[in-house]
This record gives C-alpha cells, sequence and structure tokens, in this order.
C-alpha cells in the first residue's frame, strides 16, 4: 500500500467505531481523515479544540475559507446547526467528561496504553496542545497512527518518549490491524487481510496477544 491507501485504511476503520449521537474530537493530522468515511446514516458531532461543534468533512479544493479551520490550521467546514465558542467552553467540554470519543495520532504507544505524542528530546515539535486534556477527558480514545514509521517501530513494551498521558489508550488503529488495550496486553482483534500475524508481531515492539475470534479488518 502506498501512503495515500494506508491513511485512508486506517481513517475508514476508525470511522466505523462511532455511534449515533457521538461527540467526537480528531486530532490534527491523519485523525482529521475520518470526518471524510463517517457513515451518512449516523449523526456523529465533531468537536474541534480551538472553539466549535459541528465540523463537517474537508472542504472541496478552491472553497477553503481562511479563518474556519481546525486545531491543527487545517480548512474544514461546519454543518447547519454547528457552534462557535471560546477556549473556556471548548475545554469545559473535554475536562467535563463530554466527549465519546477521541481519536489521535502517536509517536509511541505501549501495551499498558501509554501515549506519546508530543516531545523528541532534542528536537523541535509542535507541542502537546489540547492532547493531554483530550485523553483524560474522553469516554474513549483512539490511536490512529501508521503501524511503524519509516520501518521503526511505534508500539512498544513501555514508551521511551515523555509520555502525554498513562493508561489512557483503549484502542490502536493501523493499516494491519485494530488492537485494543487489556490488562493483559495488547489484543489483535481485527487483521488487514495483507498481512500476517507474524508480520504484524513482527512491527510491534511487545507480544500481542491474539483474539480467538480474529477477524479480518474491514
Amino acid at each position: 500500500m502506498d501512503k495515500f491507501q494506508i491513511r485512508e485504511v486506517i481513517a475508514r476503520r476508525v470511522a466505523k467505531e462511532f455511534k449515533d449521537g457521538d461527540l467526537v474530537n480528531l486530532g490534527i493530522g491523519l485523525p482529521t481523515e475520518v470526518a471524510n468515511y463517517v457513515d451518512p446514516n449516523i449523526d456523529v458531532i465533531f468537536q474541534s479544540e480551538n472553539g466549535f461543534i459541528g465540523m463537517g468533512p474537508a472542504p472541496v479544493k478552491g472553497q477553503e475559507i481562511r479563518n474556519l479551520v481546525n486545531a491543527g490550521s487545517q480548512p474544514v467546514t461546519i454543518l447547519p446547526g454547528g457552534m462557535y465558542f471560546d477556549s473556556a467552553m471548548s475545554f469545559a467540554i473535554i475536562r467535563g467528561g463530554h466527549l465519546d470519543c477521541t481519536v489521535l495520532g502517536a509517536l509511541q504507544v505501549d501495551e499498558k496504553g501509554n501515549l506519546a505524542n508530543w516531545m523528541i528530546p532534542g528536537k523541535k515539535v509542535p507541542g502537546m496542545g489540547g492532547a493531554m486534556d483530550l485523553v483524560t477527558g474522553a469516554k474513549k480514545v483512539i490511536v490512529a497512527m501508521e503501524h511503524t514509521a519509516k520501518g521503526n517501530i511505534k508500539i512498544f513494551k513501555e514508551c521511551t518518549l515523555p509520555l502525554t498521558a498513562a493508561g489512557a489508550v483503549d484502542m490502536i488503529v493501523t493499516e494491519m490491524g485494530v488492537l485494543e488495550v487489556t490488562e493483559a496486553g495488547l489484543l489483535l482483534k481485527e487483521i488487514n487481510p495483507e498481512f500476517t500475524v507474524e508480520e504484524v508481531q513482527s512491527a510491534t515492539g511487545c507480544t500481542i496477544l491474539v483474539a480467538d475470534t480474529l477477524i479480518n479488518m474491514c
């Protein structure tokens, strides 16, 4: 798969996690693409921590509105009924436990559900943003990322980079499969049929458990 196909597989699968009526925050980068694959028959409301709810799909090229952007400064659309508010209200929604789900990328994630996505010591990176609030405030935390970075492992037995949050991740979705964080470790519940279990294990830095009910990733 090329990079475009990988991102589409991940975003399309994450979108299937949402239920009718969910309030969801999408992190910058790949997670924002999830909005493009939500089942049109369900009503999901997207929140952006820079101050609005009712975010719609990415705008058609050439029809972007300069001041309508998400927290990553990417052009977005807003659906009828959407609402703008200040940062205080936005973070009150997040910290108050009103988000059903948040989807974020990660530099590293480990078998205990620890997440590192804001800092590489000695390197200049954008910073944490609202991630610390999102992963502790949302009812469900999904990491959406490529399984490896240029061949380097991103899923570990224990993160080595500074943590954004400890034990906060519920699910990891990559182009290779869907892994659930359990007390016993990472459980492979779905696998992309283009890969084998052995290939998933080889690309993962901790021992993975394989569900008896393992199915193909859809």
